[in-house]
Order: C-alpha cells, then sequence, then structure tokens
C-alpha cells in the first residue's frame, strides 16, 4: 500500500495501475482531482515501474556515490518547472490535507555532484502515472532534463539508468486488464538522456469462468 507525498518528502514507488490507453493526459488527470476525495491510498499493482538536455563531454553515470540533497519540494519543482505541462500544473493538488500524489527518489542518473531527483506524478485515487521528471541539480538549482508526459508512465532508477515503464491497451482491452506494457531505458550520454534499450513484455490473459468438457468415456 502506498503513502501520499507531502511536499518535501521522498519516497521511492513499486509498480503503476493499470488505465485505459485511450485516456488522454486530460483525462487522466481529471482522475486526479475526483480521486482526491476518496483519500488517495491506491496501491499500483502492474508490473514493475520502470524517460531535454545540458551540453557537455560524454559522461556515464559513476559508480562513486554523490551527494544526496536534503529532501526536495517536488510540489514546487513541478509547479515553477515551464516545461511541465500546465494541465499538470493545475490539476496538481492535495489529495488529503497538505499531501500531494507525487513520488519522490533520489539517485546518480547525470555524474554529477549531486543525486538527481526523480518526479512521479499520480492521480490521487488510482495512482496513474500522468508524469515523470528528472531533475539535475546545477549551480544550487535544478534543472529539468527530461520529462514523459503520456499516461499511464512511471520512471524510476535502476542501477545508473532511467527506466520508464509505459502501458500498452490494443482495441477492447478493458481498462483494468492492458495487453502489455513497454518498458525503456535511458542512459545519461553527452549531456543529455538517449534510449538505449527497450523491451515490451505481453500480459497473459485470464481464462474466463467456462468449464472444461469432460471427454467421453
Amino acid at each position: 500500500m502506498r503513502g501520499l507525498t507531502g511536499e518535501g518528502s521522498a519516497r521511492t514507488r513499486g509498480s503503476i495501475q493499470a488505465v485505459s490507453a485511450a485516456l488522454a493526459v486530460p483525462t487522466a488527470l481529471a482522475l486526479l482531482v475526483s480521486g482526491c476525495g476518496a483519500g488517495g491510498t491506491g496501491a499500483r499493482d502492474e508490473g514493475p515501474a520502470h524517460a531535454d538536455s545540458v551540453a557537455g563531454a560524454a559522461a556515464t553515470p559513476s559508480a562513486a556515490p554523490s551527494m544526496s540533497p536534503d529532501n526536495v519540494n517536488a510540489v514546487a519543482l513541478i509547479k515553477d518547472d515551464p516545461k511541465v505541462a500546465p494541465e499538470v500544473k493545475r490539476e496538481l493538488k492535495p489529495c488529503v490535507a497538505d499531501e500531494y500524489p507525487v513520488d519522490v527518489s533520489y539517485g546518480n542518473l547525470t555524474a554529477g555532484s549531486a543525486d538527481d531527483v526523480v518526479v512521479n506524478v499520480l492521480t490521487c485515487g488510482d495512482a496513474v502515472g500522468v508524469g515523470s521528471y528528472v531533475y539535475r541539480e546545477q549551480d544550487g538549482s535544478y534543472e529539468n532534463v527530461f520529462k514523459a508526459e503520456e499516461p499511464p508512465v512511471y520512471a524510476e532508477i535502476d542501477r545508473g539508468d532511467l527506466v520508464v515503464t509505459k502501458q500498452v491497451y490494443e482495441k477492447g482491452d478493458p481498462v483494468s486488464s492492458p495487453s502489455g506494457e513497454n518498458v525503456i531505458t535511458y542512459r545519461w550520454t553527452s549531456g543529455h538522456f538517449t534510449e538505449k534499450y527497450r523491451t515490451h513484455n505481453d500480459y497473459g490473459k485470464v481464462v474466463g469462468d467456462s468449464a472444461t468438457p469432460v471427454p467421453a468415456g
């Protein structure tokens, strides 16, 4: 069960909740508003939660630990960021009291002197990812170096790489049952994220309730 993240708190999440690919960003964001009254305690249960740029020389994330920032105000980062879609900013509101549907994680993705910040913006009721962002510390402030805003989407750090999961729906798929997922791995190279790997996973279909015929004896 996931807890909501307030301004400044940092938590890493597991996987994303399924939602119809037919949902455009405004529709997914509408869920954020409608779900707030329900308390926003949904858990993601579909697949692993596994997205533009600063000039510079080619770099590979270092294995050496970088300095972890104090709790970053992720909500302020999103709302003050001109690269974030207006719909995301407008609908990013507390679900309960001052707790926002924002997941935050820290890790060394860009070989910088401080850990980078990965922010996932979710809906309140269903924890649907509507936007994923990476912020890099630059001269005392944070710069947006990556964004993915096609729901459902969720980003996380995996052994120094940025891994983004996007669920896939085919025509006729119910909201609760996507056909599969695309898992895309990005790596920081020459001052920006580049795609390194892409895999597609098909979900198995649940067999109906029809009984198996008994063989004639």
